[in-house]
């Protein structure tokens, strides 16, 4: 008994319609009259279209079906399909390379949009709008390089990093940029500061005259409630 395994079979071009039909689509070329080999397309057709009846009634569903089934055959069927059929070198066009852009961050805790602000913003020949939104940059600077490093930056920093991202365009007030107030995150400890007053509570101490278990008065109040005396 010769076995037939499915490695030794061809391979299957729509692997998700299954071996079945495919061969009933390979069995569609063996038929010489035109008539009967565009019936049986149609039922091929019909029997595809029942292994995902959802999608029936969704807007192009039976010409995707018939542009499967001249995949399927690769492309040697010859029926009377009503959609245009397809050609291989429609299917196998490869998409236009897409060029990736290149460009090195000179400041990565900045980000590359905070570098192409201050460049953009150092052909601005107005002082006023170059001073408010200096000081913003600043202000957002700030935030994002105590994200990054987890540390409180100084206005040094900040004004010596401006400087070299505009190459020296944008003039820096030091003293308005000193008044910015920094919108970064702070550190709050588990632990309250020395001198600070606790604001929880005191627990209540329980009576050590009281007695702890509830199935027996004291030892001058009588016996036990669950003795059998």
């Amino acid at each position: 008994m010769r076995k037939n395994y499915n490695y030794q079979r061809r391979k299957l071009l729509l692997p998700e319609y299954g071996r079945h039909i495919q061969e009933m689509i390979d069995s569609l070329s063996a038929i010489e009259d035109r008539r009967e080999r565009n019936r049986q397309a149609r039922a091929v057709i019909a029997v595809m279209g029942n292994l995902n009846p959802l999608l029936r009634d969704t807007a192009d569903f039976t010409h995707k079906l018939w542009d499967h089934l001249f995949i399927m055959s690769d492309f040697q069927l010859d029926v009377d399909s009503p959609y245009p059929r397809p050609t291989r070198q429609e299917l196998t066009v490869s998409p236009q390379r897409m060029p990736y852009s290149q460009g090195r961050i000179a400041y990565k805790h900045y980000g590359k949009y905070v570098h192409a602000m201050i460049r953009s913003l150092s052909a601005d020949k107005d002082p006023h709008n170059v001073a408010r939104t200096v000081d913003n940059i600043a202000r957002y600077m700030r935030t994002k390089s105590y994200e990054y490093n987890q540390e409180h930056p100084n206005n040094e920093t900040i004004i010596k990093d401006i400087r070299r991202m505009s190459e020296g365009a944008i003039e820096i007030d030091e003293v308005a940029l000193n008044n910015i107030r920094s919108d970064y995150k702070q550190h709050f400890s588990a632990h309250p500061p020395k001198g600070h007053a606790s604001r929880q509570t005191p627990r209540t101490q329980k009576n050590r005259n009281q007695p702890y278990g509830r199935g027996f008065a004291g030892k001058n109040n009588g016996p036990r409630r669950n003795s059998p005396k």
